[in-house]
């Protein structure tokens, strides 16, 4: 018996449009506003949002500095374990900056410098992390970590199980699958609950389906689980 392996390629570019918000509708359109130019923004010109792994917090953030640059805003994203020296300067720029606790402590200097010019240079940041700013402490010096705090933050909330299901319904359809009741509630109970998850799972089901040359049944999902396909 062969082992099954996922595909865990992104399913589309990260856009605010394919961000399924659920209970998160206040949230997208802060970052909708803080893409802006400048003279278009808010007064609160810093953002942080936090949540568990998978809820989304990369997409949110690439899908902003996107929707900036489409806007002609100057704008980047990065991994907080790439930023290796000074962030950028750039007038009228926004900085998106992925899992702050893993930031070196160089890296930290870094963003309090950046935080200290941002108001000189017109510049928003948009941080993320795994926990609320209190949660970051002692992983983050304490004037970065207060800092963050004042920014205007929001907690990416998980989807509800009606979210989901339609999630998985749409990437199904989107991939020209049909998917039996009796497996979408498989998939939903026993499968990864993140849209990435959901996504692999579906690319490696609708594989096998044309491997066997069969629908996508209960009975397939399992055979293919005996055979060591992890969902």
């Amino acid at each position: 018996m062969k082992q099954l392996i996922l595909d865990l390629r992104p399913d589309r570019s990260p856009t605010l449009e394919n961000f399924v918000p659920g209970s998160n509708a206040e949230l997208l359109e802060s970052l909708e506003r803080l893409a802006a130019p400048h003279s278009e923004q808010t007064p609160a010109a810093h953002l942080y949002l936090w949540g568990d792994i998978g809820s989304g917090r990369s997409h949110l953030l690439r899908a902003t500095a996107g929707r900036a640059l489409a806007q002609g805003r100057p704008a980047c994203f990065l991994k907080a374990e790439e930023i290796t020296g000074n962030l950028p300067e750039d007038e009228n720029a926004l900085l998106a900056i992925d899992d702050v606790e893993r930031l070196s402590p160089d890296a930290q200097i870094a963003l309090f410098n950046a935080f200290n010019r941002s108001k000189a240079h017109a510049q928003s940041l948009l941080l993320s992390g795994s926990a609320a700013p209190r949660g970051l402490a002692p992983r983050l010096r304490e004037d970065l970590r207060t800092r963050i705090g004042q920014s205007l933050i929001f907690e990416v909330r998980p989807l509800d199980d009606a979210t989901r299901a339609a999630i998985l319904n749409s990437l199904a359809a989107r991939r020209g699958m049909r998917l039996a009741g009796e497996v979408s509630g498989f998939l939903l109970t026993h499968a990864r609950r993140d849209p990435p998850g959901m996504a692999a799972a579906l690319d490696a089901l609708d594989a096998a389906s044309l491997e066997y040359k069969r629908p996508i049944t209960l009975p397939l999902l399992r055979q293919l689980m005996q055979q060591g396909l992890r969902i």
